[in-house]
């Protein structure tokens, strides 16, 4: 995969700059895509230094027209497209009851509306190429919480529209999956661990082993480990695999 190009969007941190990172040892060419360009630029240093060539955009995807503009640039710098992993995307976890209209909106224009109008931009570059797809879903697709409605229902949503785009791959020789990852130690998780801990008088040590207990794993997961499912799915290793949700969790999800 040394000539491809990869679109790595939510670059700038957490699963998203793991995955970028990770994929430099692959791609010949990456372009990273978030909204903080300081972090992005961290991301490529990293990446550039494994020796691949990087265009940095900061774009906000819950933007109509940003997609397109991503799809651009990147053909005008590279040529091609090859593979686009969908990562970018953060819903608050707000109760059902609490959540606002604005809140609900913002959720979906990033991490459901960024994912599909930039596959939808980069679906023809991705049909020259024969290329991959990955969207980012997530374990509460499968079991939503009152406590956290807006997070399961949009990765649900996400898993049903990496379905959808696969059956479409299907025709135009384009793979398509979906990844749902459990409990995961970035940057966003430890903050809200040193946010939550004093509140409920516990240590960040006590907070950051009470949740993996009780979601009954043994610890949370490293973004690095789902960066190399990531860049399997993108591999020739998985081209048979479409259409297909792959669920990494450190056994989380306990139902068959």
């Amino acid at each position: 995969m040394s000539d491809k190009v990869a679109i790595v969007t939510g670059a700038s941190q957490g699963i998203g700059r793991a995955t970028a990172v990770r994929l430099a040892k692959d791609f010949a060419r990456l372009v990273l895509v978030a909204r903080n360009k300081a972090n992005l630029a961290e991301t490529a240093k990293v990446a550039e230094a494994l020796g691949a060539e990087t265009l940095v955009i900061d774009s906000d995807l819950a933007e109509p027209a940003a997609a397109q503009a991503v799809v651009d640039q990147a053909l005008a710098a590279f040529g091609r497209i090859d593979a686009l992993l969908n990562i970018a995307g953060a819903v608050p976890q707000i109760d059902v009851f609490d959540m606002t209209d604005r809140q609900w909106d913002d959720g979906l224009a990033l991490k459901l509306h960024g994912a599909r109008r930039l596959t939808i931009a980069a679906w023809p570059a991705l049909k020259s190429a024969k290329g991959s797809v990955v969207l980012m879903s997530g374990n509460s697709a499968v079991f939503p919480k009152a406590s956290y409605a807006a997070v399961g229902t949009i990765n649900a949503a996400i898993v049903a529209l990496a379905k959808a785009f696969s059956d479409r791959g299907i025709e135009d020789d384009v793979q398509v999956n979906s990844v749902l990852p459990g409990p995961v130690m970035t940057g966003r998780r430890r903050s809200y661990l040193e946010h939550w801990a004093p509140s409920h008088d516990m240590t960040v040590e006590e907070a950051t082993a009470k949740f993996p207990k009780e979601a009954g794993i043994a610890r949370y997961g490293e973004p690095e480990e789902i960066a190399e499912l990531m860049a399997f799915l993108v591999s020739p290793a998985a081209r048979w695999m479409t259409g297909t949700t792959l669920r990494m969790d450190g056994g989380e999800v306990k139902s068959v």
